[in-house]
C-alpha cells in the first residue's frame, strides 16, 4: 500500500522534514517513490508542496499518515480532494 508520510532530514535538532509517497512497509528514510514537498517546523511550520502530485496520488488511493492529513488539511488540499471524491 502507498503511504504519504515524512522523512526527517537536518541536523541534530534542527529537523527539516519531506513529504513523501513510498510503500507502506518502507524504513522511514528509506527509498521514496515520489518527493512531494517539504515542512520546516522550526520556522513557523512553513509547508511547501506539490499539490497536484499530492491530488493525483489520493485519488489513486494513496493513505497519508495522521500528521501529514494535518499538514493537508492546513493547506487546504484535503478540502480539494474531499470534495474531488463527491463529483
Amino acid at each position: 500500500m502507498l503511504k504519504i508520510r515524512l522523512t526527517r532530514l537536518g541536523s541534530k535538532k534542527r529537523p527539516v522534514y519531506r513529504v513523501v509517497a513510498m510503500e507502506a512497509l518502507q524504513k522511514r528514510d528509506g527509498k521514496a517513490i515520489a518527493f512531494l514537498g517539504n515542512y520546516y517546523p522550526l520556522e513557523d511550520s512553513k509547508v511547501v508542496l506539490k499539490e497536484e502530485e499530492i491530488l493525483r496520488l489520493l485519488g489513486n488511493g494513496a493513505q497519508p499518515t495522521r500528521t501529514v492529513k494535518s499538514l493537508l488539511t492546513k493547506a487546504g488540499i484535503w478540502a480539494k480532494f474531499e470534495e474531488s471524491k463527491k463529483n
